[in-house]
């Protein structure tokens, strides 16, 4: 069993590399962040003056001290730089989304497998401190029979930024943008729907490619709505959960991300979100209706979670934070709503809609 700190190269600090990505894998036990690959060495030894600067991805794969390679490049470059690494026998993160095509994932996936090499997708989301509170009311079936639940990403960015994800490009879009986050938290609270239903459209003055997104997932006796907007100013619920004995509502995305854009550093349990959400129930006895409204005790949100679990995975064996099958859904949703929207129509899925046994409760 491996013992030694494991060697971090991360390729890319722009947002997500610097942000995300960097000090995250700084506070995780096991490794250690020891080169970046941006053109820019100035802005990166700045943060990290300890830090190798490589100008180019190649001479970062040829490190034999390199042991994981993290990706947080634009979404068209995920494939060629993973299967570049893989083919260095290093160890591989995405950034979101894993790639731009299904195929592509499954390449990956097929590459990682024969070299015996980790391949995971940073779906960072799934520690959020709203979806553990959320993950936590389904569990104790407060909820009763889940029957509709609508999860929204909104922003108000009304000027068009002039960045990769806002031009005609494979995998930009808000779709690509937002839609793995959404995608892979529903995934992970319902499984893979029966079918889905995707509408797209580009709505700011400017905008070359899709900004607003809802998506339908339907499931047995359940519809999970799903939405982005970047043109949405008044402040929307970031979840609304109806269910047989009551609804949660919760507004306001997850803290961590703009407290990680401040510079904090992560903590412990750090990620307590101010806003945990509304719980209203009903409380009456018989054919009465008596609702009562609780105050929702919020499950810490912790991104670190994530970096911890790929140490562990690679130094101890464990089961990794997210799997490559698992990241593959999220692909396989992706594209299926882009069919969706194409064809205009709903598509189904050939596996989806059972859902886990915890939410066929019943009242």
């Amino acid at each position: 069993m491996k013992t030694q700190t494991l060697n971090v190269g991360l390729i890319g600090f722009g947002m997500a590399g610097r942000t995300f990505h960097a000090p995250l894998i700084q506070t995780a036990p096991g490794l250690e962040l020891t080169a970046v690959v941006s053109s820019d060495a100035e802005r990166v030894q700045a943060v990290y003056p300890e830090v190798a600067v490589h100008a180019k991805s190649a001479s970062l794969f040829a490190d034999p001290d390199i042991d994981l390679v993290v990706i947080a490049t634009p979404n068209e470059t995920h494939f060629p730089l993973a299967k570049a690494a893989l083919a260095k026998g290093k160890h591989v993160v995405l950034d979101k989304p894993f790639a731009v095509s299904l195929a592509e994932a499954r390449q990956l996936k097929s590459l990682a497998d024969g070299a015996e090499r980790l391949l995971s997708v940073f779906h960072n989301r799934r520690w959020d401190s709203d979806l553990l509170t959320l993950k936590g009311l389904l569990d104790e079936q407060r909820l009763g029979r889940v029957v509709e639940v609508e999860s929204r990403f909104d922003r108000f960015r009304p000027t068009v930024p002039d960045r990769w994800r806002e031009q005609h490009r494979p995998g930009s879009g808000i779709w690509f943008d937002l839609g793995p986050h959404l995608l892979d938290q529903a995934r992970s609270l319902f499984g893979m729907p029966r079918a889905i239903l995707l509408e797209l459209a580009s709505l700011r003055d400017g905008a070359e490619i899709d900004d607003d997104f809802q998506a339908v997932l339907e499931y047995d006796r359940l519809r999970v709505t799903l939405k982005a907007s970047a043109l949405v100013a008044e402040p929307t619920p970031r979840w609304r959960v109806n269910g047989t004995r009551g609804s949660f509502v919760k507004y306001g995305l997850d803290p961590q991300e703009d407290w990680l854009k401040a510079g904090e550093i992560p903590q412990p349990a750090w990620g307590v979100d101010p806003s945990p959400g509304r719980l209203t129930l009903n409380e009456g006895e018989g054919d009465a209706v008596e609702l009562v409204h609780h105050e929702v005790e919020a499950v810490p949100g912790d991104y670190r979670a994530y970096y911890d679990a790929i140490a562990r995975t690679l130094l101890r064996g464990t089961p990794p934070p997210v799997s490559v099958d698992e990241a593959l859904d999220v692909m396989s949703l992706l594209e299926a709503g882009l069919d969706s929207y194409r064809q205009g129509r709903w598509v189904k899925l050939k596996e989806g809609g059972s859902l886990p046994r915890r939410l066929h409760a019943k009242g």
